[in-house]
């Protein structure tokens, strides 16, 4: 009984830091930013990375699918480096900070890929 009761609010715990889209992200607020890559972190639930970015000038946090959504569409760890230089397409954060849900990343060379957005019906597959 109490390993069942600690396997429960272990579930909880994660599902509970594990967000919604809707509750961070708004996607009447869409945005392009176009920056070098500062810090990659290949993380679950989200991977993320953050670009240096000239305007609005500052670092932007990006948050990615899964890294195996990600893998799912192409985009793998070494995709990407610091100091690659990017367009990011996607949805600011409700609270105005300089924090997005990437939709897709375009690297120098022309390459596009879907950054895995959790928002419903904007991956591009």
């Amino acid at each position: 009984m109490k390993k069942g009761l600690i396997l429960l609010l272990a579930a909880a715990s994660s599902a509970w830091a594990h967000h919604s889209f809707a509750a961070e992200f708004d996607t009447n607020k869409p945005v392009t930013l176009h920056g070098k890559v500062a810090k990659i972190e290949w993380v679950n639930p989200h991977a993320r990375f953050y670009i240096e970015v000239a305007d609005p000038a500052g670092v932007w946090e990006l948050e990615l699918g899964s890294p195996n959504t990600l893998l799912r569409y192409g985009f793998k760890r070494d995709s990407m480096k610091v100091g690659d230089d990017v367009i990011v397409e996607g949805y600011s954060a409700k609270d105005g900070s300089k924090f997005a849900n990437a939709k897709t990343v375009q690297f120098s060379d022309g390459r596009k890929v879907s950054a895995g957005s959790s928002a419903e019906g904007t991956s591009d597959k």
